[in-house]
This record gives structure tokens, sequence and C-alpha cells, in this order.
């Protein structure tokens, strides 16, 4: 179905209007809409698990005010990253999110990776990205914590940490709706219910929601449409405070999802056998170069989803004597999904897959801590994780040149992997005033990780498969084997190839078990009232794991053990110009040990192959820096840039194209040396009380590797090899920058709010992310110009 678009005169004069008044809300600050001084406001952050005040904690952190997020349209966590400096989002062919900071990420895509950014709702984890898709909304804040985070948040935060804090229960009466309509037929839906039910107890429950036509158009069918956009989530909070030393906690987060996944840009094709590819694939056009354009296969793999999770939090705060508290953190997460997804960026079956999955984690933590207005102020703590992932692909590929008598005439596969994960962990952290200006800061934690995988690949039930594996087993088996079959339980059937040279038949059970300290020190020094200058030293780390491949041998179900980050930052935090300017500046060391990569192996038969790999050791150094100013009353102006250099200085292995060779001296992936961002904001209150206001931003960033070398690949030459013309390095994405615009009026009191935004509005065309799936390779496109109109109303 086809959107009903904006009138073109409509959209001309918002942009007009939106030009002519440029602006946007500083990063982080919660402005009034009444400008009463000429100041950049501080916000409260809990990066040490306390509330404290940005400006006077010695990490670097990025924050989002809930004003911030209306008002420039911030929703997903593409959003959020699109104005994080350093922080940057990239789509994945299996539809979860891939989150980098500071070039610290895991390029896989698996659905029970854990991450290198981990991310939480109020402080209760969301352990695996995929969970965290409809996290932001009714929020207070964002928080960004950049580098290592292992003493506080655990294990899998080596490049950071994200912490929504969502919209608390209210005192009095409190309740608020907004709804917007933008183009591609897109409704957004959001409202809030917050008060107190007894004078104990306060609630708070809010419901946001989502329904679009889709924004990708079929090249091959030029009135199919895909990326049709249809969620539901809901958040219910309940404080109460039975006694003045006794709080409780309670949030019950819940979305469903049926949107329809991305489909890729066909860029490039390579067969597995060049002398099999078959007329079609031969034949078939390149994705023309603009945001919309993609394709993707239509019947049984339409690309489709149905994703639900849920997750119970409870906290509990006690005093316990003098000014110790205990807190008490208990969540569970569960998450299923069905989808179907389009891996070739084609209307033909090369590499298609419907997929189920499922996610459960317990996590249970306790801490006890004293006040934070003491001079030596500490914490410590317990934290228990038990998760358990199951992951099952069905991957269909009629269309590969694999399926021919050359390749065994196979034409499709499934493969399951499954976890059992256990984190156990103890902390302690310190903060001491030696004097009134310095402050010195220690961490430290000590976890104990264990996963049992039990993974398998199989026939797709037509026999093809177990045919192929039964054929080659006659061949090259030391011995003799019992040949596998295509039907009954997938258990009985697994058909990657053991030491013997024989199908398995059986999973391959593996176990994982590793420990590790995590670690900080550090100095604050406040030079003088207004500027506090901070050195600290940290190490984190992620936790191994264990792939989902279609794995043509059982060596190919290796895990990666875990990585390490070792980071050395000092930084500044300075209030200047009688507090009318802010500026935030840090410059930072990596020291990255065993990074973990979704990488490559060579097949003498099938060629380049999925693979987990850690690279040995690799570097990271890099500047950031974000000011904030006010230089007359309402107007706002932010500005920010993060300077990334990284380099691999020891790594020998296979690159996409399954070559072996030495890999030092290339960048990371999706590292981008620059990245950006400028922010204006004006608004005026009028003698009614009312609020004009209008906003402009820009975000950019250079150009960045999607896999390792990738300024440097080409494909490689060949009889049936076919290349988009012009590209040269299909690894690498071109660089780019957006512009956002809005304008709108809020009403007196603050109790509506009328507002139009365009976000890429000149409609820029670039991508976040190049993926190799079997023998083609595909680009997954940013979102095109968007705009709309919001209103959003308050009742108190």
């Amino acid at each position: 179905m086809g959107a009903r678009p904006i009138s073109a005169s409509y959209l001309r004069a918002a942009l007009l209007v939106s030009v002519t008044t440029a602006a946007s809300p500083a990063l982080g600050q919660s402005q009034s809409s009444s400008a009463a001084v000429n100041a950049v406001d501080d916000i409260v952050v809990t990066a040490n698990k306390r509330e404290e005040k940005l400006n006077a904690i010695g990490l670097s952190v990025t924050a989002l005010s809930a004003k911030t997020l209306s008002e420039r349209h911030i929703q997903t966590l593409d959003d959020i990253a699109s104005v994080i400096p350093g922080l940057t989002f990239s789509h994945s062919a299996s539809n979860t999110p891939i989150l980098t900071l500071r070039g610290v990420g895991f390029n896989s895509a698996a659905l029970g990776s854990y991450p290198a950014v981990s991310i939480y709702v109020d402080q209760a984890p969301l352990p695996f990205p995929v969970l965290a898709t409809h996290a932001a909304f009714d929020l207070q804040r964002v928080e960004v914590l950049k580098g290592p985070q292992g003493t506080l948040f655990g294990q899998n935060a080596t490049g950071g940490a994200i912490n929504f804090i969502a919209a608390k229960p209210t005192s009095s009466f409190d309740a608020g709706a907004q709804i917007s309509y933008a183009r591609f037929n897109r409704f957004d839906g959001n409202a809030y219910l917050s008060g107190p039910l007894t004078d104990r107890l306060k609630a708070r429950v809010a419901v946001t929601g989502a329904d679009s036509d889709g924004w990708q158009v079929s090249s091959s069918r030029p009135d199919d449409r895909n990326g049709r956009q249809r969620y539901a989530a809901g958040r219910l909070l309940l404080d109460w405070d039975p006694a003045s030393a006794i709080h409780f906690s309670l949030s019950l987060n819940g979305w469903i999802d049926r949107s329809q996944p991305q489909a890729a840009q066909f860029i490039a094709l390579r067969p597995s056998l060049p002398d099999a590819a078959q007329p079609a694939e031969l034949a078939a056009p390149f994705s023309p170069q603009r945001p919309r354009a993609a394709d993707w296969s239509t019947g049984s793999f339409t690309p489709r989803s149905n994703r639900k999770f849920y997750q119970p939090a409870l906290r509990a705060d006690i005093g316990l004597f003098g000014d110790v508290t205990l807190t008490s953190l208990t969540s569970y997460d569960d998450f299923r999904q069905e989808q179907t997804q389009d891996y070739d960026g084609l209307p033909l079956n090369i590499d298609d897959f419907s997929e189920k999955g499922r996610i459960r984690s317990f996590n249970q933590e306790a801490r006890i801590s004293n006040s934070p207005r003491a001079a030596l102020r500490w914490v410590v703590g317990v934290n228990y994780e038990r998760s358990r992932t199951f992951d099952y692909q069905f991957e269909a590929f009629p269309d590969n040149s694999v399926n021919s008598p050359a390749g065994g005439d196979i034409d499709q596969s499934a493969q399951q992997v499954h976890q059992s994960i256990r984190n156990i962990a103890v902390f302690g952290n310190g903060e001491y005033d030696i004097t009134s200006r310095l402050t010195a800061k220690v961490g430290v934690r000590y976890t104990h990780s264990k996963n049992n995988a039990n993974m398998c690949v199989a026939d797709g039930g037509d026999g093809t498969v177990a045919a192929a594996f039964n054929f080659l087993a006659g061949l090259f088996s030391q011995g003799p084997f019992t040949p596998v079959g295509a039907t009954g339980p997938i258990e009985t059937r697994c058909v990657a190839f053991n030491a013997s040279g024989a199908p398995n038949l059986t999973p391959t059970k593996l176990t994982l078990a590793e420990h590790n300290i995590s670690w900080r020190v550090g100095l604050d020094f406040k030079a003088t009232p207004d500027t506090l200058l901070y050195a600290n030293i940290s190490r984190g780390y992620k936790a191994g794991s264990f792939p989902l491949v279609a794995a043509i041998s059982v060596t190919q179900y290796a895990p990666v053990t875990q990585e390490s980050v070792t980071a050395y930052e000092a930084g500044i935090k300075s209030d200047l110009l009688d507090h009318a300017a802010h500026l935030n500046a840090s410059a930072f060391y990596y020291d990255y040990r065993d990074k973990q990569v979704l990488g490559k192996i060579f097949d003498p038969f099938f060629r380049a192959q999925n693979a987990l790999r850690n690279v040995p050791q690799s570097r990271i150094l890099g500047l950031d820096a974000d000011l904030s100013l006010k230089p007359i009353r309402g107007l706002t102006l932010t500005g920010s840039l993060t300077y990334l250099n990284s380099r691999i200085q020891r790594y020998v292995g296979y690159n996409s194209f399954a070559v072996v060779g030495d890999l030092s001296g290339n960048a990371l992936p999706f590292t981008p040396k620059w990245n950006y961002g400028f922010d204006v904001d004006y608004r005026r209150q009028l003698a009614n009380g009312g609020t004009p206001f209008a906003g402009l931003s820009v975000e950019g960033m250079s150009s960045q590797d999607t896999s390792i070398g990738g300024s440097n690949l080409i494909v490689p030459p060949g009889p049936t090899t076919r290349v988009l013309p012009g590209l040269i390095h299909p690894f690498k994405t071109n660089p780019y920058a957006l512009l956002d615009l809005r304008v709108g009026f809020e009403g007196p009191g603050a109790a509506w709010k009328l507002m139009i935004f365009g976000k890429n509005v000149l409609n820029k065309y670039y991508w976040n992310n190049v993926v190799d799936q079997a023998e083609v390779y595909q680009r997954y496109a940013g979102m095109p110009a968007t705009y709309g109109i919001a209103f959003e109303v308050r009742f108190r």
C-alpha cells in the first residue's frame, strides 16, 4: 500500500519557517519554557548508581532530557545513536541492533550474543540488545556512559552503558498524551497517567504505539512496499513507601512488535561455485542507490515479524542503620520471536531465512551503600544472572549456485543453538574526599561465568543437505559412518563434520567457563568551584559467546573468549562565562585485547564461511568534546565532536573473502574517525505565557569500515562475479551529515504543544552496514526524509 503524501506546498512552508528560525534543545539540558536566567542548566544522573549532578562526576557521560527526546522526535536506538557523539548504530540481517561506542562493539547479529554496550531501564538490565527495541518511551532522561563500566554495571560493558530512566509516579495527578502523523502514513501515539493511589502508594501507567505503511520500494515490483511499522508498548510503575526508611518500586514493561524487518540493497554477487551460477542471479539488477530502494522475496519469505517481550522488575531500598541502605533489584526478561528475513536484497531466494527464538533471563542484585553526602562514599554488592537463549533458523537458497549438481543440489538447511548462561559477581566501589577539592576513586568487580551451548546444523527437510554430506563423508571419512537422515528430530540428524570427517549426527555440546576482575581507579580535582578535572584508569570485560552459523565442520562452533579493554582517560568539565556556557572534554586511550568479531574461515568446498574470532591486540585513541552555550536569553547552542583513531596491532586471519593474511594495521569495524553534531534552539516566552520555539540540528560522521580491512577490500574478480558499477570498496560506508528541523508553539503553563518536524530533510542517502551472506553482498540504508506534525497535551 502506498503512503498518502503530505502536500509539497505544506512541506515547503514548514521547512521555510524552520530554516528561518533555526534552533534545538541542548543535549542533556532540562530547559524551562520560560528562560528565567541566561545559564546552562545542570541535570542529575545515576552513573554511580546514586543521584549526582552530571557536571560533578568524573566520568564521560552524555544525557538526553525528556524535552530533548520529545522535540527531536527520538524514539529508537537508531535515533539515540544519531545524537550521541561516538555511538554508532548498525542494522543487521537478523533484525537485531549492533551498537558500538568509541569503537568498542560486537558485530554479531545472533539473538543470544551479549553486547559490548550494555543497556538498562532504571538499572534493571536488558542483557541482549534486541530486548531494548522499545525501551525509549515515557522517559525522564537517557544516560550514555562512555568507556568500560565493569565495576558497577558488570561485564559486557567494555564500550559503555546506556541507562533509560523512566518517568516516575508523581505525588499529584498528572496526565498527558501526544499524537503525531508523519510521512509514510505513520501515526504515533503516547499517553501517560500518574498520581497517588493512597498516602503511601503512587502509580504511573504509560503506553506508546505506532502504525505506518512501508517506506521501502521494491526495485522489481514498484507497487510493493516493505518496512511497515506496527507495535505497541506499555509500562506500569508502582512506588510504595510502607515506612519512612523502606521504599519499593515495581516496574512492569512489555511490548508487541509485528513490524516488517528492513530489506537490504543488492550491491555485489560472488557465486560460491562460479561455474554453477544460476541465470536468475546473474541477470538480477543491482539496487538503485536511493534511500528507499530495496528488494525482497515474496510468498513464504516476505519479511515479517512477531516479537513479544515482558519484564517485571522489583526494587527495594531499606534503611538498615545510620546512613546505610540495602538495595535489592530483581528482574526477569522474557522475549519470543518468529520472523522472516530476506538476506540477499533480491526477489530471488539466494539466501532467505525464517527464524524462531526465545530469551529468558533472571537477574538479581543486592547491594549496601552509605549516604552520598559522606566524605567516604561506598557501595558493595553481589549480582547473579541466569539466562537461557534459543535461536532456530530455517535457511532457503534454491536460487544459489550450490543448488546445482556441482554443489550437491542443496537448497535448504536448518540450524539452531541453545545457550544456558550463568554469571555470578561481587563488586565494590568507593570514593573518598581527600580534601575539599581532591577525591580518590576505586572500584573492583569479580565475575565468574559459565556458558553451556548445544549447536546443530541439519537438513532442511527435503533430503538434499543430508545426501550431500553423506556423499562427502563417503569420500573423506576416515572410517565407516552412520548416514545422516533428513527427517526426525533435528537433534538426531546434525550434519557438521566431526574430526573423523563424518556427520556428527548429534548436537555439538561445548562449555565456556571464564572469570575476570574489572577495576577502576581515578582522581577528581575541583580546580575551581566551576571546573572539575578528572583522570581514570579502568578495565572491563565482555563475556565470550557461541556462534549461530550454518557450520560445515564442528570447528566452526568454537566460541570467542572474553575480551578486555583497559582505558586511560583524562577530562575536564567546566562552567564558563558566568554559567552561560558549559564544556565537557576528554582524551582517552584504549588497550583492546581479544576483540570479538564475526569473521571468516575458508572451506575448500563452500569457500568463505562465518565463524567467531578474537583479534589479539588493538588500540583506540581519541578525543571528544561537547559545548553548550546560551549567548542570549532563549537561545541555546550545542556542539559535539568525537575523534577516533583505531588500529589492529596484531591479527592474522581471514578477510571477508576468506583470504588469509596479516590484517594488522587496519581500523576496527564501525569506528568512524569523525563524529559530530551541532544543535541550535531558540524559544521566546510571550506575554500570555505561550512559547514559540524552533530548532535545527546537524549530525554526521566520516566513513567507516563494516568489516576488517573494509577501506582496502576489493571484490576478487571472477567469471561470474558482479559488482555495482563504480563500487570499489563494498565494506566501506560513505560519509554523511543529516539535517533535522522543527518549529512549534507551547501553550501557557506547558499545557499543550504543537510541533512540525522534519528528519533527514535533505533526503541524504547513506548506509550503516554492509553484510556478505552466502554469495551476495548487500547494504542497509538509513531512513529517507521524514516529516510530520505532532500535538501534545498535558493535564495537571
